[in-house]
């Protein structure tokens, strides 16, 4: 008593310090509840209280229709077909009755139809959170909102919940108000009521549910579509019905024993197959937009007509031919299924959404919707890093070398493994083309210079690239290593074609999108599409990504020059993609008007023939890139303007070779990692990789004719550099050069006056570990049929 006397006299004290525009604020405010509650009494206790045996004329009234982009072609009506079998609650399993409960009112026999804490803790979270997610009602308070009342969400439409609700319970038994929930829920797409949802997923009745089964039915009305288990999200079911199971434990529903054996039992869902529809993944997808946006109950009964940015043309072109030349990728390659999406991007409006070979196919998983799951993208995320690196200073024609190199820092340079904690990757063919070109690299998807280019660019820049232009699923930078780059995160179908449309859209991104309007039972616009384009990409380096994937001169060594990727009469830029496993091959190509991307592989991951994706999934995909174009025709891309290559180093220019004196060295030799057009770094063995990178290129060095890379043409330790740095701790690779190898008997290195090792195989190569701290002297002497010759060079360690 005395803490609530404190509690008003501070109150008090308070009040009197406000401001008298305050104080008469917060009166109106207080007022003006006071008045929309009482208002909300009156109306609560004259409304009568109607039978709640059947609502169902009520549903079809407000059925919701999903539209393509006409506004013509209904694509699924949400009622179109309803199915609803009213049943006793005594034919209704107990297992199905007490999930329910656990799950959505937990007191249900014990309130009187309203929980004042519960409603508090939503309201808290609501209000502290911003998301307004949390509903705290009982099911005798759904019964009411489904029945009564709009689905709007106002503090006047839940007082009026509210006190029907006790009115409802002082009416009706506890079991009738059960029954009719349970008859009138939704349980997704056309399924009202929990008979037709047992028939539908289960084939059997609903007083035959098992424990297990009713635990699945009980975790759907909160988000039918979203749980729905033959949608995309089948994990987050699997979840919630564990957490049914687990609420019916701790609520003494079911037993210890009872709840380890419904969690283990593998239940099978039975394939009842929806009539009517079009599209259906891309449906299910904006279906599951609305639901988010607007809440499922809004979706299952609010009367919505959404028109979407779908192009049913091109829709039903693009099944046909994934249809058509799916069972031919199976039977060649061993690629059971497939997906496409086409996107505009100019405005990021999705065209075409096919989820896979076919929505039925159980076979395949063909519910499941490819385009937004996550796969690895394999080389098809290679233009964002080398964009990335274009953004640094780095050029079309900057040259590194493609050879076989060790990346990690845990392994010498020369041991050249692949296995952990090694990293050694490999080109597609096993053969290696030495120095080249970026545009030539990425045009030619050759792997080791991307890896390269990523160290060049940055890791976590490069994902910030991607992010920028719409891959939402690197969430984690440090997650990532040089492998990223061939593919080593993951992506989606959807995100990846999107973000390609930036590159399409002169560095522009426009977020994807499927709606373009949504209107109420009263026609009142809820939302439209708005323009929301943002620059995320220098318009110079769009168009230099561009020019290189359009650049069919630049990829014919890899593809040929008449490939499935080359369109005589319109330029197309695109990129392939082969995760190193084989498990998925991608593909993504744009014009100005329209991008197309494609991908194949396995639903349950196994892997495909060894091949790239040029050969399996290129032509499909060009297929429906011709029936795109025509739809979507465009101007051809602007070319990137010309650059003043006087003004750049020369590697940045294409000369790798440029001072024949110094000798052939790779690009971390000549120009500094983060800063490629400011000069030569004052000591390159400083950077990490250099050592790594090195090795190899004095290796392809020793097979080349290079007058000027020893200083007297004839025999020359080529590596380390003469009056370089070498950092301590660290494996030193050393290597030779001789003019006339058939000559050279043996090649012994001393250091510091000490022997340290030999090699007789050109160019000779060793590893040792670097001396204390200090100048060092490395000789090398060559043993020939002519006679001995040696050379010497000094070198820091520090």
């Amino acid at each position: 008593m005395q803490s609530i006397t404190k509690l008003w006299r501070g109150t008090r004290r308070l009040w009197k310090k406000l401001p008298p525009w305050v104080e008469l604020s917060m009166l109106a405010i207080v007022a003006l509840l006071l008045i929309a509650l009482g208002s909300a009494i009156l109306w609560a206790a004259v409304v009568p209280i109607p039978s709640i045996n059947n609502f169902e004329n009520r549903k079809v009234a407000e059925s919701t229709k999903i539209f393509d982009r006409t506004g013509n072609i209904v694509l699924y009506d949400v009622h179109g077909a309803i199915r609803r079998t009213a049943v006793p609650l005594d034919q209704v399993s107990p297992y199905l009755q007490n999930a329910t409960i656990a799950i959505e009112d937990t007191e249900f026999y014990n309130h009187k139809g309203f929980r004042p804490l519960s409603f508090a803790r939503a309201a808290w979270v609501n209000l502290t959170t911003g998301s307004f997610s949390q509903g705290g009602s009982t099911i005798t308070q759904q019964v009411v909102k489904n029945a009564l009342l709009t689905q709007r969400k106002t503090i006047g439409r839940k007082i009026e919940e509210i006190i029907l609700a006790l009115r409802l319970e002082r009416t009706y038994s506890k079991d009738q108000i059960l029954q009719t929930y349970l008859n009138e829920i939704s349980y997704g797409g056309t399924i009202y009521g929990i008979e037709e949802a047992s028939q539908y997923f289960f084939g059997v009745n609903a007083k035959d549910l098992d424990l297990a089964q009713a635990a699945y039915l009980a975790a759907l009305p909160q988000a039918p579509t979203r749980y729905s288990p033959h949608g995309s999200h089948v994990d987050e079911l699997e979840a919630r019905k564990s957490l049914v199971l687990k609420r019916m434990l701790v609520s003494n529903f079911i037993t210890e024993e009872e709840y380890q054996g419904a969690l283990a039992e593998d239940v099978k869902f039975r394939d009842r197959r929806e009539a009517g529809i079009k599209a259906p993944h891309f449906v299910f997808f904006v279906r599951e937009y609305l639901e988010e946006t607007y809440g499922a109950d809004e979706v299952a009964n609010g009367g919505l007509r959404v028109i979407t940015t779908l192009d049913y043309d091109l829709q039903k072109k693009a099944e046909e031919v994934v249809a058509e030349e799916s069972p031919k990728m199976e039977k060649n390659f061993n690629a059971t299924n497939a997906g496409v999406v086409v996107i505009e991007p100019s405005s990021g409006q999705i065209l075409a959404m096919v989820g896979s070979r076919g929505y039925f196919d159980e076979s395949i998983d063909g519910n499941v919707n490819v385009t937004t799951s996550f796969r690895q993208p394999g080389s098809s995320f290679k233009p964002f890093v080398y964009a990335t690196a274009l953004k640094k200073g780095y050029t079309a024609e900057t040259v590194v070398f493609d050879l076989k190199t060790q990346f990690s820092t845990y392994c010498a340079p020369s041991n050249f493994s692949e296995d952990a904690p090694c990293y050694s990757p490999n080109n597609f063919d096993n053969t290696f083309k030495g120095p080249i070109t970026f545009r030539n690299a990425l045009a030619q998807s050759v792997n080791v210079p991307a890896v390269k280019v990523l160290y060049l660019a940055g890791i976590k820049e490069s994902i910030k690239t991607a992010t920028d232009l719409g891959i939402t699923t690197l969430t984690d930078p440090n997650r990532y290593g040089l492998t990223l780059v061939l593919g080593g995160g993951e992506v989606t179908l959807l995100d990846l074609t999107s973000a390609y449309g930036v590159f399409a859209n002169d560095g522009v991104k426009n977020p994807h999108t499927g709606i373009l309007r949504v209107e109420d039972r009263s026609e009142n616009i809820l939302e439209s599409y708005e323009d929301r384009s943002e620059r995320v990409l220098d318009p110079q380096i769009s168009r230099t990504i561009t020019d290189i994937l359009a650049d069919n001169v630049a990829r014919t060594p890899e593809f040929g020059a008449n490939s499935p990727l080359y369109f005589s009469e319109t330029t197309v830029a695109d990129k392939t993609g082969t995760t190193n496993d084989y498990r998925d091959v991608w593909v993504v190509g744009y014009t100005p008007g329209v991008v197309v991307g494609a991908w194949a592989g396995n639903n349950d991951n196994s892997p495909m023939v060894r091949r790239i994706a040029a050969f399996i999934i290129a032509p499909m995909w060009r297929k429906i890139v011709l029936h795109a174009i025509q739809k979507y025709p465009a101007d051809d891309f602007l070319p990137p303007a010309p650059e003043n290559s006087d003004a750049l180093p020369p590697v940045l220019r294409g000369e790798w070779n440029a001072n024949p004196a110094e000798g052939v060295h790779e690009i971390l030799y000549w120009v500094k990692k983060d800063d490629p057009r400011g000069g030569r770094p004052g000591n390159p063995s400083a950077d990490s990789q250099f050592e790594l990178w090195e090795y190899p290129v004095q290796l392809w060095t020793g097979t080349q004719t290079l007058p000027g890379s020893v200083p007297n043409g004839t025999f020359g330790i080529t590596m380390p550099q003469g009056n370089s740095v070498v950092a301590t701790g660290q494996q030193i690779a050393v290597s030779a050069y001789h003019a006339q190898p058939e000559t050279v008997t043996n090649v012994s290195y001393y250091l510091n006056g000490a022997y340290v090792g030999a090699s007789n195989v050109s160019p000779y190569a060793v590893t040792l570990a670097a001396p204390p701290a200090g100048p060092a002297v490395l000789r090398a002497v060559a043993e020939t049929a002519q006679g001995s010759i040696e050379h010497t060079i000094t070198f820091t360690v520090q």
